[in-house]
């Protein structure tokens, strides 16, 4: 069980302190990582339970293989190695988790890539180029 935190604040009342505070508070979420994505008011921070890929690549946050999206994720998702077969056949990835294809997926189909899930899941997205958070 990992644990995601974040926020959005365009007031600039919230620190990278505060982000890495939320995130240490989940602390017994998930001792093997801890990671934070802080610029320009959003802040997402991710505490790792390492379970599918041990490897420091499935750290989270985790960044699209374009650069272009941001992700923090905890959960399961059942069906990713079919998700994976069926979208990305020819793409190499740098992990085994099911993070990577996930935020992968994203960005092929949007928001409408949740209805391709099984699993239980709570997922953050932030878009760097139209500044939006999913």
């Amino acid at each position: 069980m990992c644990g995601i935190a974040g926020f959005i604040d365009t007031s600039g009342q919230f620190t990278e302190e505060n982000l890495l505070a939320s995130t240490n508070a989940l602390a017994h979420r998930g001792p093997d990582a801890c990671g934070s994505y802080f610029k320009n008011g959003i802040g997402l921070g991710h505490r790792r339970l390492s379970i599918i890929d041990l490897s420091q690549n499935a750290n989270q946050p985790m960044f699209s293989h374009d650069k272009r999206y941001i992700m923090v994720y905890n959960g399961e998702i059942y069906n990713f190695r079919e998700l994976a077969s069926k979208y990305f056949k020819n793409q190499h990835f740098d992990t085994t988790s099911d993070s990577e294809v996930i935020l992968e997926l994203f960005a092929l189909k949007g928001v409408d890539f949740v209805n391709e899930l099984n699993g239980m899941f709570a997922i953050a997205i932030y878009d760097t180029y139209a500044k939006e958070l999913y």
